[in-house]
């Protein structure tokens, strides 16, 4: 299945770079890989043909229930927030949920405060997880899924960098939600993304912060990229805010990037079960770490990050890996 990785790869271009402030983006561009017609998150929302809830009445931090009840498969992104019912979650993974199904997916808590409903199901607000939080959790389900077949992300773990990236950006709550972060920077998220804008034939966006690459977000249809666009650059511009450096070289060099891209093709493949429907195949070397979810051979969805999250610990209590931020200069 590696070779699936890098033939997507093969038939991807690099665009001409977009910059703002400590931000670049590279586009990529292709052509459509991906036959399946699927719904998104948030249209499958708005036409209320899939529904969101917790598990059952007394809930689960780590799962949460999908109702699809569309006669198309309905395609969640990784880091894709899900507000409401008794806390606030993430995806830990990317999913393509069969139609006319409940499954059952894997989620990560981002609002560690609060466990009351707020709602009944969950309802979206057009988010995903910043960059640095995502890479951290790849390679925590990297490692779940090696020792446990399970998407388990390391709860505390992603609970300590959110808290810590909220004090950063003075944006504490009493839930210490993800979302809280994100409404303090709204008002820059919203400068950043004046400056950037997809392009024609546009499949996905190699992300670099303060000259040196972030990470990749890369799918099987321009129509989902064109969809997703704004909320996966805030995503990246989330981190930009929070780490920017006026004294950092803000350039990048196109062969920059295109390093990163070989060896994200170069990593060794796991394959394994996708949570509903496809293949995952996840990855991670020294230099980076991700996954894509495929169908068919074909690629959905793509993610590579360029930092990678070593163990600084085990907890006796989930025996789950402590990862510590760390950020590479390579690419």
């Amino acid at each position: 299945m590696q070779q699936t990785i890098t033939a997507y790869l093969n038939n991807i271009s690099i665009g001409e770079k977009q910059s703002y402030k400590n931000l670049t983006l590279f586009p990529l561009t292709g052509q459509d890989t991906a036959a399946v017609e699927y719904l998104l998150l948030d249209e499958a929302l708005k036409e209320h043909l899939i529904e969101v809830t917790e598990v059952s009445q007394g809930g689960s931090v780590p799962e949460l229930k999908v109702l699809n009840s569309s006669e198309k498969p309905v395609l969640l992104f990784d880091g894709e927030e899900l507000v409401g019912a008794k806390q606030n979650r993430v995806l830990n993974t990317t999913i393509l949920v069969a139609p006319k199904s409940v499954v059952v997916i894997p989620v990560s808590c981002v609002e560690q405060g609060r466990w009351s409903y707020r709602s009944s199901a969950f309802y979206s607000e057009e988010r995903i997880m910043a960059c640095s939080l995502r890479a951290s959790k790849a390679s925590q389900v990297n490692y779940s899924l090696r020792e446990r077949g399970r998407h388990y992300s390391d709860q505390g773990a992603i609970w300590h960098e959110i808290e810590e990236k909220a004090f950063r950006r003075s944006a504490p709550s009493s839930s210490m939600a993800m979302a809280d972060i994100y409404n303090k920077d709204r008002g820059r998220l919203d400068e950043y993304r004046k400056h950037f804008n997809p392009v024609e034939h546009q499949v996905g966006g190699l992300f670099c912060i303060n000259g040196t690459i972030a990470g990749l977000d890369s799918f099987g249809k321009q129509s989902t990229l064109a969809k997703v666009f704004s909320k996966i650059l805030d995503s990246y511009t989330l981190d930009a805010i929070d780490w920017y450096d006026p004294a950092a070289p803000a350039d990048v060099s196109v062969q920059t990037a295109q390093t990163f891209i070989a060896a994200v093709s170069a990593a060794q493949v796991e394959t394994h079960r996708a949570v509903s429907l496809g293949t995952e195949l996840r990855f991670e070397t020294p230099e980076l770490s991700g996954f894509a979810l495929a169908q068919e051979q074909t690629i959905l969805h793509l993610s590579a990050f360029a930092s990678r999250r070593r163990t600084s610990g085990t907890s006796e209590s989930s025996r789950m890996r402590r990862f510590s931020h760390r950020r590479r200069n390579r690419f």
